[in-house]
């Protein structure tokens, strides 16, 4: 990955491997679009122990983010299962950490996207979608969903909504991606990866 060239942060939260991967899928989709990076970065659990600690690395899949991932990505697309509705804690405890990049501006017009997985068809997947970009709204962030020219949103029998990708899980949370959620993660990755570039060249003109 060139220091120069635009990246997508991929950055989620999973604890059964199923936002895992669709966020693999979405960096799939990220890396069909020439001149666009993916960077996958997970968070960790938070715990009311207060002694617990986990590793600086974790055991596998992707590392752990950091604010600079941030600073310095060209667009975000943010993971995570429902938890009652809403993301779950680890995620909202690494934005929560995010208001020096809020006052400096760091991702005013970055394209930016949500994804999601839960153990029901009807679980709260819109409504997680939808809390998620309330807090990209506030960074300034430009807001990219799922248009319904991706056949895949009127076929499909389980995940997918046009606030973004979702998954369908099952109730024991051992329901793989099935072929429209794939090609819906896919989808969202092209879409913003194409969004990331085409605005990242907009402001490198507006800086020259």
């Amino acid at each position: 990955m060139s220091d120069s060239t635009p990246f997508v942060l991929i950055l989620y939260y999973s604890r059964s491997g199923a936002t895992a991967d669709m966020a693999r899928q979405i960096a799939a989709g990220v890396e069909s679009i020439t001149g666009v990076d993916a960077r996958l970065r997970t968070v960790p659990p938070v715990s009311t122990t207060c002694e617990a600690v986990d590793p600086e690395i974790p055991e596998e899949g992707a590392v752990y983010a950091d604010l600079e991932d941030l600073r310095h990505c060209s667009a975000l697309a943010l993971g995570s299962p429902t938890r009652f509705g809403n993301m779950a804690a680890p995620l909202k405890y690494f934005l929560d950490t995010t208001s020096s990049l809020w006052m400096n501006g760091a991702l005013i017009d970055k394209p930016a996207c949500a994804f999601t997985s839960t153990s029901s068809l009807h679980g709260g997947q819109e409504s997680t979608l939808l809390t998620m970009l309330i807090p990209l709204l506030h960074h300034g962030m430009v807001y990219a969903g799922i248009p319904y020219n991706e056949t895949a949103l009127l076929s499909t029998q389980t995940g997918g909504t046009p606030y973004g990708a979702s998954h369908v899980a099952g109730a024991r949370s051992d329901r793989s991606v099935d072929e429209h959620e794939r090609a819906l993660c896919f989808a969202q990755g092209k879409r913003l990866a194409r969004l990331a570039r085409a605005l990242h060249k907009m402001r490198q003109e507006e800086k020259a």
